[in-house]
């Protein structure tokens, strides 16, 4: 799991939280993922690739991974060939390797079932001018990656979730590519697989039901949105107060107070939040956050802060306060 990106388009957030460990629905983005490995059974380790907030993922990771941890530093980020090159003397057997900055709806247990040397899950997109789209043969085979196309050549997008069987082939793959000059200055690890291709490896393509993208605020807050839909994570406390609506879908913690309140559709309350005379809508909030006297949408709001007669569409990191004269603030 390479997870030593800075996580820049989630700036403030990522300033103090590793983007992997962003909740959505209340949960780390992680979580989802380790939740997938389980069900698949027969993970034998994980390798993070550590670098930005290093601390933070391997302290994590103690605590709640499923699995025995491995971190190797990725001091210098060179593009995604070069991460799991860092993990090499790990290596000795059939891999996965997922980027967890998405939540999938992606059969694992395919690895188990075909007779190929890797797999390439992927989603069809229409805005395929943004991804790296997958080519195939007849048998669904991989046969190219192109980046950020012109032409609809395809539409399914590479969206960062791997198995490789024949692993060895992968670090041949791996090696080859970082004795290349840089492609646009970055290793690629999609290179790699182009290489054992060209050597006669079958990568089969693997349609997912969903991809859904944590790496920036707007896709953050929609696939909070989808998640507590999609994934019947629905939560609301079991009493509320007078004065209180909620839309669903929501989560919100037992603990959570509403006084006055409108919270939803599409909200997630952590514990120790207390929101009074507010509205609330599309909006993640963190733990022991206080929201008084303010209307907001879309926005994404961190731990232990204090908003005060705020109104329309805010992102605040932890710790943080923002305290407005707006006494009654306009409908949103």
């Amino acid at each position: 799991m390479p997870v030593a990106g800075k996580g820049t388009r989630l700036r403030p957030h990522t300033h103090i939280t590793p983007k992997p460990m962003l909740k959505i629905a209340g949960k780390p983005v992680i979580d989802y993922v380790m939740d997938d490995l389980q069900q698949l059974g027969g993970v034998e380790q994980v390798i993070y690739i550590t670098g930005h907030l290093k601390e933070k993922v391997e302290a994590f990771a103690r605590e709640r991974s499923p699995f025995p941890s491995v971190f190797v530093e990725q001091k210098v980020q060179r593009g995604t060939a070069d991460a799991v090159a860092l993990a090499k003397e790990h290596i000795d057997q059939p891999v996965m390797i997922i980027f967890v900055d998405t939540i999938f709806d992606a059969d694992f247990s395919v690895v188990k079932s075909l007779d190929v040397d890797g797999i390439i899950w992927v989603k069809e997109v229409e805005d395929y001018q943004r991804f790296g789209v997958v080519v195939t043969d007849a048998e669904g085979n991989m046969t190219q990656i192109i980046e950020k196309p012109s032409e609809p050549i395809s539409k399914r997008a590479n969206i960062g979730l791997y198995y490789v069987r024949d692993w060895k082939l992968l670090l041949e793959g791996i090696d080859w590519v970082m004795q290349q000059p840089p492609n646009k200055g970055e290793y690629y690890l999609t290179d790699a697989f182009q290489y054992m291709i060209d050597k006669g490896a079958k990568i089969r393509a693997v349609d997912v039901e969903g991809w859904y993208d944590a790496g920036k605020l707007d896709t953050l807050l929609d696939t909070n949105r989808t998640i507590l839909d999609k994934r019947h994570m629905s939560k609301k406390p079991a009493t509320v107060g007078e004065g209180v609506k909620i839309f669903d879908p929501v989560f919100i913690e037992d603990d959570v107070v509403l006084e006055r309140a409108v919270v939803g559709p599409n909200v997630t309350l952590e514990k120790g939040c207390r929101v009074v005379d507010s509205e609330l809508r599309d909006v993640i909030v963190g733990p022991n956050t206080r929201i008084e006297r303010s209307r907001l949408s879309n926005s994404f709001i961190g731990e232990g802060v204090v908003i005060e007669g705020a109104v329309g569409q805010i992102t605040v990191a932890d710790h943080s306060e923002l305290r407005l004269d707006a006494a009654t603030p306009p409908a949103l």
